[in-house]
């Protein structure tokens, strides 16, 4: 085989024999020393290709090249495989597949695409496996292949009574060869997608405490390693004293890494007391320094163009550069830094050995990671070898571009003399270590028209972008192609990008998270001022805009939501529809207001998702994206004093408990489309629906999040100025 300059890069082929581990009822420590002693890469792929294995006892499993950190996308993708391929429900598994570029692809699990982008890969897998299996029996018994039936694993010929379960014919079936277009089901014929019965495949491990999290590994030799960072952004060491540190029973050793200065030990404990006994000074020269309240000042100048910050226009339509007159309507929402706050903590562990590096963590971006690793451990990342292991949550903070974690933990893994070492994050470290879900500041003018629509819109997004590349789009997202810009004949829509320390990153819907809010917003007050009901005011917008898909949710939202129909004294509904990554999502919110804080006793879903592949999951999707939006509505806000993170535990960023909770309905729209995903859309609209209802209850206007303390944590204060 020609060595390619694309080869090298990948390092060859990555398949070697190595034990896989599923969902079995295994031990850590057996898992762990399967993973890193085992050999690098996956098993060779099975006669049905690297998606697709089945035992000799029958058993099909689905290999997973996505993350499984909760969203249940191990089932959804073992659906695929086994409704095609017709195989008994009740036998078919899924396992993490580790980081293996030529076998896989891209293993990257971002923008709720994990059922989108293995849709056709995997029925197809599916469906050629069939195929084998028909081919194998219609020649054993010389009949035609159109006269076989496969049901649950099982390969009758009726005209016969022959049948054999795929166990006793899969020899036979492995010397096939696969179809290139195997024959793919119709949505009609399904028996399994859109059931009951696609039910989560990982609930007892879980239930019994068998599941495995990095947490949970260990190996013989290990070290663990804390590391003590600055304590504001940007910040650098100047020098530090680790001789007390060192006196602490268990540790082995402290040293300087780019990062901080990391403590080894020889179990967690030690580790902890290690690092709390180091002396560090910090150089904080280049450190931000400032409070929220002066960033956001900051961000509302740059709006108002009284910076020299130059913006990106992503959104033209018309003459944009005309000055608005007096009439013009302006709006302003401020939003503050969001923590993810996985419930497992961030973790990882790695062994360095020459060029080779093994990895095993709860990734999303394995891909990211191999190329991230690779260059921290020069060598090439077909040499780094990534064991995914579901996470305990993750919501973005464990898919960063920096690869943060696992390259520090291998940077750590290179001052131990070959030995494995497992990197502890605590809840203090996750929460003030950054890669937040950005600060933003949004400002709107619009002109309307003489029938209440608008006619000209100008609206300015202040954001730090996630990525280098691309513009700043994903602060962007649900602004972009609004159906609200259906009437406008102008449109300007611009965005800045401020660079500062404090590190950004993904956070459940990304943009859409303050985008949907002030979208939706901004209709109800657009609405409000033209005394029109909110429900028909968005359906002018989306009839204008050819936005089939919204009227649908906005009709059924109405029906199953008793929209229009008498509420209680005190109580008000409010509405909000959004689009994020495919799906659309509408939601309907009973609130009333107590104390001068709003409660939410029910929530009313729509969602079009496409084509159902597991209504239930679907349902628990939206209540997790529900409880975790409201959350953010109600409470979230990481704020800074003198560049320092005030939020570091649950006692000052609170989580919202069952009593808090409300009943969520969630209705289905029925569709044969392609599925869209599912694991963020039912987090932007929830706000939105909240702060409409508050609007409707008491004529003020929404200007910031969290609701509870929008002002004061974020120094904003901002309402409708005309």
């Amino acid at each position: 085989m020609a060595l390619t300059r694309r080869r090298l890069i990948l390092g060859g082929s990555l398949v070697g024999g190595a034990m896989v581990v599923g969902y079995a009822a295994t031990h850590p420590m057996q898992v762990a020393g399967a993973i890193l002693q085992g050999g690098g890469g996956d098993p060779e792929p099975s006669a049905f290709g690297p998606f697709v294995r089945i035992g000799s006892d029958g058993w099909v499993t689905v290999v997973n090249r996505q993350q499984e950190m909760g969203q249940g996308i191990h089932t959804a993708l073992a659906a695929m495989v086994a409704e095609e391929l017709d195989a008994d429900w009740k036998r078919v598994r899924a396992i993490e597949a580790r980081g293996n570029f030529r076998a896989y692809g891209p293993q990257m699990t971002a923008a709720s695409a994990s059922v989108a982008s293995n849709w056709d890969l995997l029925r197809n897998a599916g469906a050629a496996a069939r195929a084998m299996f028909v081919a194998a029996a219609a020649s054993r018994w010389t009949v035609p292949p159109h006269s076989i039936v496969v049901r649950d694993s099982v390969v009758s010929h009726p005209g016969s009574s022959r049948s054999l379960t795929f166990a006793e014919l899969l020899a036979d079936a492995a010397r096939q060869t696969p179809p290139q277009q195997p024959r793919l089901k119709q949505p009609k014929d399904y028996r399994l997608i859109g059931s009951d019965r696609v039910r989560r495949k990982d609930s007892l491990p879980k239930t019994t405490g068998q599941q495995v999290y990095t947490q949970d590994v260990q190996l013989p030799e290990m070290l663990v390693a804390m590391v003590a960072h600055s304590p504001r952004f940007g910040g650098k060491l100047a020098r530090f004293d680790a001789s007390d540190a060192r006196k602490v029973k268990g540790v082995v050793d402290a040293f300087a890494i780019e990062s901080g200065v990391a403590v080894i030990a020889e179990n967690t404990f030690a580790a902890r007391r290690g690092r709390d006994a180091l002396r560090i000074e910090w150089d904080d020269s280049e450190a931000e320094t400032r409070s929220t309240p002066e960033i956001f000042r900051y961000y509302h100048d740059v709006a108002a163009g009284r910076t020299d910050l130059k913006p990106n226009r992503l959104e033209k339509r018309g003459d944009p550069d005309t000055p608005f007159g007096a009439e013009a309507i302006e709006f302003a929402f401020d939003f503050p830094y969001l923590a993810q706050a996985p419930l497992e903590p961030l973790n990882c562990v790695a062994q360095a050995d020459g060029w080779d590096i093994k990895i095993i963590s709860g990734t999303q971006l394995v891909t990211v990671d191999q190329v991230q690793a690779a260059l921290v451990g020069r060598t090439i990342p077909g040499r780094v070898d990534i064991q995914v292991l579901p996470a305990g949550g993750s919501f973005g903070r464990r898919g960063t571009m920096s690869a943060d974690i696992a390259v520090e933990c291998l940077r750590i893994a290179k001052h131990t003399g070959g030995r494995p070492v497992k990197l502890v994050w605590t809840r203090e470290d996750e929460m003030a270590g950054g890669f937040y879900r950005p600060m933003a500041h949004h400002r709107a003018w619009i002109e309307l028209d003489r029938d209440g629509f608008p006619a000209r819109w100008r609206h300015h997004v202040v954001s730090q972008a996630l990525v280098p590349v691309g513009g700043n789009v994903q602060n962007f997202e649900g602004v972009k192609g609004s159906p609200y810009f259906a009437t406008a004949s102008v449109v300007d829509g611009k965005i800045f990008s401020p660079t500062h320390p404090v590190q950004c990153g993904f956070w459940r819907s990304v943009g859409h998270s303050h985008t949907g809010m002030v979208m939706e917003h901004i209709v109800d007050q657009l609405a409000q001022r033209t005394r029109r009901d909110p429900a028909d005011y968005r359906r002018a917008f989306y009839r204008r805009a050819g936005a089939a898909r919204h009227l649908a949710v906005l009709d059924e939202l109405r029906r199953k939501s008793g929209w229009g129909s008498l509420i209680e004294t005190g109580w008000a509904r409010g509405m909000a529809i959004t689009e994020c990554f495919g799906t659309v999502v509408g939601q309907v919110a009973e609130v009333r207001m107590r104390d001068g804080r709003p409660v939410v006793r029910r929530v009313t879903a729509v969602v079009d998702c496409g084509l159902a592949i597991s209504p239930d999951q679907i349902a628990a999707q939206m209540e997790g994206g529900i409880g975790f939006g409201l959350t953010a509505a109600l409470y979230g806000a990481v704020t800074l004093k003198d560049g320092v993170v005030q939020e570091i535990n649950f006692d000052r960023y609170p989580i919202l408990r069952m009593n808090e909770m409300p009943v969520i309905e969630t209705h289905i729209i029925r569709s044969t489309n392609r599925p869209t995903g599912m694991g963020e859309p039912g987090v932007p609209p929830i706000a939105p629906a909240v702060a409409n209802a508050m609007l409707a209850l008491t004529g003020s206007a929404t200007t910031s999040l969290p609701f509870l303390n929008g002002n004061a944590a974020t120094g904003a204060g901002f309402s409708v100025a005309n």
